[in-house]
C-alpha cells in the first residue's frame, strides 16, 4: 500500500449509511488503511398509505418533470412501479436529480434514462432548486416523491416559481432497530471518526445515544447535514465537498490529519 493509499491506516471510522449504500464508501475508505464499522444510523419502509404515490405513477405520463432528491427514493419509486406493473418511464418525462449518489441510483434503476437536470455542484435541494430556476420554458408540472422527514425547500421554492407540484410519500425514514447496542459497542472500541450522509442520519444517532451525542467527532456530507450535526451538538471537523462518497474520504482524511 503506497504512502497516499494508507493515510488512514490505523484509523476507525464509523460509516452510518444504509448498508446496501455504504459499499462504495466503505471501500474507498479501506482503500485508504482504514478500519471500517458499518453501523446505518436510518432504515426505510414503505409509506403507511402507498395510494398517493400510486396514483401519481399510474399517470406519469401527465407529468414534465421527475424529480428526486435521495437515492432511498428512487428505489422506492422502483418498486412501486414494478408492483404495478409499470416497466419503465415516459419516454417524455425528464428526470432531475439532486446531485451524483441519486443519479447513480436513477441510471441502476433505470436502463437508459437520461438525468436531464443536476446542480453543478451544490448537490442539496438548493443546489436542484437554483438549476431549475434557470430551466427554460419553466417546468409546470413536477412529481416530487420524497421522505415522510422531508426537508421542505425544493417543494416550497418549486411552487414559489409558479411549478405545480406532487409530492407524495413514497417512504417513511426510521432508526434500525439494533442502532443502540451498535453504536455503544462501536464507541465501547472507540472510533476515530463517524461519516454522516444526511440529516436523518444524525437525528438517529441523536434519538439514540442523547446526550451522548455531544462532542462525537463527525464529517459530514454536505452544509445541511452540517447544520443538523452542529445543532445536535456534534463536533463537525469536516464538510464534504463535493458531495460525494470521494468528497467524504477526502474530507477525512484532512480531519484526521492526512495530506
Amino acid at each position: 500500500m503506497s504512502e497516499r493509499a494508507a493515510t488512514l491506516r490505523g484509523r476507525r471510522i464509523a460509516v452510518t449509511r444504509r448498508s446496501r449504500q455504504a459499499g462504495s464508501l466503505t471501500s474507498l475508505l479501506e482503500s485508504r488503511g482504514a478500519t471500517v464499522v458499518e453501523i446505518p444510523a436510518i432504515d426505510v419502509a414503505p409509506p403507511l398509505d402507498a395510494g398517493p404515490l400510486d396514483e401519481a405513477l399510474r399517470v406519469l405520463a401527465r407529468y414534465e418533470w421527475l424529480a428526486f432528491t435521495s437515492p432511498n427514493a428512487v428505489e422506492t419509486v422502483r418498486t412501486r412501479l414494478d408492483i404495478l406493473g409499470i416497466a419503465s418511464l415516459p419516454s417524455a418525462l425528464k428526470v432531475a436529480s439532486v446531485g451524483s449518489a441519486t443519479t447513480a441510483a436513477i441510471l441502476a434503476a433505470f436502463p437508459g434514462v437520461a438525468v436531464r437536470l443536476e446542480p453543478a455542484d451544490d448537490y442539496r435541494a438548493e443546489g436542484l432548486l437554483r438549476a431549475f430556476a434557470d430551466v427554460d420554458p419553466r417546468p409546470r408540472l413536477v412529481l416530487l416523491p420524497s421522505s415522510d422527514r422531508a426537508r421542505t425547500e425544493l417543494l416550497e421554492g418549486l411552487r414559489g416559481l409558479g411549478v405545480v407540484v406532487d409530492n407524495p410519500n413514497a417512504y417513511r425514514t426510521l432508526v434500525p432497530l439494533g442502532l443502540g447496542p451498535r453504536l455503544d459497542e462501536a464507541l465501547k472500541v472507540g472510533v476515530d471518526l463517524l461519516l454522516l450522509a444526511s440529516p436523518s442520519a444524525v437525528h438517529g444517532l441523536a434519538d439514540t445515544l442523547g446526550p451522548r451525542v455531544v462532542g462525537l467527532p463527525v464529517v459530514v456530507i454536505g452544509p445541511t447535514t452540517a447544520d443538523a450535526a452542529r445543532d445536535a451538538g456534534m463536533r463537525v471537523l469536516g464538510v464534504a465537498a463535493p458531495s460525494t462518497a470521494e468528497g467524504l474520504v477526502e474530507s477525512a482524511v484532512r480531519a484526521l490529519g492526512g495530506p
